[in-house]
């Protein structure tokens, strides 16, 4: 969309407010379904959500052109259109983060989820070139078509080579139907939020989030409208060619200094009977892994701590058949 959005807004008349709506209405849903997309992840296995979550997405992104033509209220479908997109990917980190965290020993879970999410960059960027490219031989829609419907082979090459038909038919059907998968836990949020480790990683996500977002919204407008002769495809790709190496490289960072037991991991013992895990959580705009608590039952003999140590057998979430 931010791509898109210059010769969208000349196409259909949008002032720089319009242009503005249309850009943002994107995290009016993705803000909402962060909490749910790590929930759902927890009860019925995060690879189900994230393909189920990228198919609706993909069907959206790709039908988005169209929608803009059933009348003429283009903004107001085009915002429609956006908030179920990010409503949809809003699932997606929440529901990977869940996914890592269950198969993914904690002594490599940092770097993992880095390279994994390296993935992400590597899509804006590509996005950033291809999509520049498109723009200017195919027009817009063109760049909606093609994204949209790489996603979705993206999602018939996971059904048929990693997941199986009866998983998701049992995903699904925990989602129609709300079946118990899992055994209901009690979360002390009261006294995670007491905690300053946990205050400062939501800060930092904050920060990181804004910046970014502001960035991938607004950079290709700025450009466009400030050094009109420049070239789409460097203003779109630059920027993201440093995210991926220091992505990799902060991953490796803190695995290892989690490895070596670094001071302030831990926010000292507690009486709540939980164990509190440092994972990664990605802040696209610097490539940094930022931490992302997670919050795993233990024993009630155990206290709250940063240090490495096994879920409960009885306790662990399932998760079915994902290799």
């Amino acid at each position: 969309m931010p791509v898109c959005a210059v010769s969208m807004s000349q196409d259909f008349g949008w002032n720089k407010k319009e242009a503005g709506i249309a850009l943002s209405s994107f995290f009016w849903g993705y803000c909402l379904t962060q909490v749910v997309g790590g929930h759902l992840g927890d009860r019925v296995g995060g690879e189900k959500i994230i393909l189920l979550s990228a198919t609706a997405w993909g069907v959206i992104t790709t039908a988005t052109p169209l929608l803009t033509h059933l009348g003429g209220a283009h903004l107001v479908f085009m915002t429609f259109s956006r908030i179920l997109t990010g409503l949809l990917q809003g699932l997606y980190f929440p529901a990977l983060t869940s996914l890592l965290s269950q198969k993914v020993r904690e002594s490599e879970r940092a770097f993992t989820y880095s390279a994994v999410g390296c993935g992400s960059q590597f899509g804006t960027l590509m996005t950033g070139a291809v999509g520049s490219l498109l723009l200017d031989w195919y027009g817009w829609q063109s760049v909606f078509y093609v994204s949209g419907g790489l996603t979705l082979l993206w999602v018939c090459y996971v059904y048929r080579y990693l997941l199986s038909e009866q998983d998701l038919i049992l995903a699904v059907g925990v989602l129609v139907q709300g079946l118990p998968v899992a055994r209901d836990t009690r979360v002390p949020w009261r006294q995670l939020f007491r905690k300053p480790s946990v205050w400062a990683a939501i800060f930092s996500q904050f920060s990181a989030a804004c910046s970014f977002f502001i960035l991938l919204s607004w950079l290709p407008t700025f450009f466009k409208e400030t050094f009109p002769s420049s070239k789409g495809w460097v203003f779109n790709v630059v920027p993201w060619l440093v995210a991926i190496p220091a992505s990799l490289f902060s991953g490796f960072l803190s695995d290892h200094l989690i490895s070596q037991g670094e001071p302030g991991h831990g926010d000292g013992p507690g009486p709540c009977g939980l164990r509190l895990t440092l994972g990664g959580r990605e802040a696209p705009v610097l490539g940094v892994q930022l931490p992302r608590w997670e919050v795993a039952m233990a024993p009630e003999d155990q206290a709250v701590s940063g240090t490495p140590g096994p879920l409960e057998p009885a306790r662990r979430l399932p998760s079915l058949n994902f290799p």
